[in-house]
């Protein structure tokens, strides 16, 4: 069977739902999430500048992510476990700002989301899984910035009972102690 590249606008414009592309036989399956040529036949401008991975354990919780200065738009794919994937546009000139929305992603359904530049990310794990980030620029802590995951103005619905409720939650210190949206509304921090 093979899966051909596919590419879903999502109700925040900008940001992409991407089917990747597949081709199973006898030995197994070939995965690809990502191409050049393909994207820029999309009108995607997508040049890789950094790779990484995340490995989490079900019940983690990564809050709204972002970077105020060098913004890191990324390909986001769950190659193994489950994930519970949100995505925050944060252009205050959008008509959508502060609007979300989330994605089940998983390691069965090679599907990836492209994170477009100022907008948040953030994720629940819903069972151990490994999550590949491919980005068209590299981190830049001095601008490492983020929103708390139970922001109450967001109202993000994460499904927090799928991994056996609130009490069940890993969340790391840096993620505690991130911005509200509100705060984040007024900083005087250089805008993304």
């Amino acid at each position: 069977m093979t899966q051909k590249f596919k590419l879903r606008e999502t109700t925040l414009a900008g940001a992409y739902l991407i089917d990747s592309f597949c081709a199973d036989d006898e030995r197994g399956s070939l995965i690809k999430d990502y191409n050049i040529d393909i994207f820029q036949n999309w009108g995607i401008n997508h040049e890789l500048k950094e790779v990484f991975y995340t490995v989490s354990q079900k019940g983690v919780i990564r809050a709204i992510h972002f970077q105020e200065i060098r913004q890191q738009p990324k390909l986001v794919r769950c190659i193994s476990g489950s994930i519970y994937d949100v995505i925050v546009d944060l252009r205050k000139e959008s008509p959508t700002f502060g609007h979300w929305q989330s994605f089940e992603l998983t390691g069965k359904n090679m599907k990836s989301i492209l994170v477009p530049a100022h907008f948040g990310h953030g994720y629940l794990v819903l069972e151990d899984s490994i999550v590949s980030y491919k980005c068209s620029e590299v981190f830049y802590a001095e601008g490492d910035s983020g929103i708390r995951w139970d922001d109450e103005k967001l109202a993000i619905s994460w499904p927090v009972e799928r991994v056996g409720g609130k009490d069940k939650l890993i969340v790391s210190e840096k993620d505690k102690s991130l911005v509200s949206f509100e705060e984040f509304c007024k900083s005087t921090v250089e805008k993304l």
